[in-house]
Order: structure tokens, then sequence, then C-alpha cells
């Protein structure tokens, strides 16, 4: 029988930390509205092909607010690491 962790970040939480790191206490509410907006879904699961979907849209939002495009680069790419296959911590 396979354990599972206990407590273990879910994809959600992921995109949450790392969006934190640049959008501070905004980040969740930022994820929120992408994943209600775009996805037209409630937000709390997400799945690895919902996130390559919403990478664009984040992109183009990060984008406006700040024209440092290393900054947007390190955040999307971040975020697209999280969305293959071989993360251990993605859902589908």
């Amino acid at each position: 029988m396979a354990r599972t962790r206990i407590n273990a970040p879910n994809l959600y939480d992921e995109v949450i930390a790392i969006t934190s790191r640049y959008l501070g206490p905004a980040a969740q509410r930022f994820i929120d509205r992408q994943i209600e907006s775009h996805l037209n879904k409630t937000p709390g699961k997400l799945s690895s092909d919902e996130l390559v979907t919403l990478l664009d849209w984040i992109k183009a939002a990060i984008s406006l607010l700040t024209e440092d495009r290393g900054v947007v680069d390190d955040y999307t790419s971040m975020l697209l690491q999280l969305a293959e296959p071989s993360h251990k911590g993605a859902s589908t």
C-alpha cells in the first residue's frame, strides 16, 4: 500500500508560495483571480495542465506590474517547472 505524505503541499499551494515571493500578501488574491477569470473554476485545486493554460495570462498580468523582464521570466519559469510532469509535488 502506497503511503501519502500528510500535509504535502498541492500544486495550488506551491503556486501561491512562489507567487508570494513576488507579490507578497497579494499572491493568493492574484492567483485566485487568475483561476476564476481564466479557468472559470473555484480556486484551491489546480492541475498541471491548468497551470500551463494560466501561464500566458499570469505572464501578461505580471508584465503590467513590472517592466523588469528578468523578474517576469524568473517567476514564470518557476511556475513552469511546477507544471512539468517530473515535479514530484504536482497534482494532476
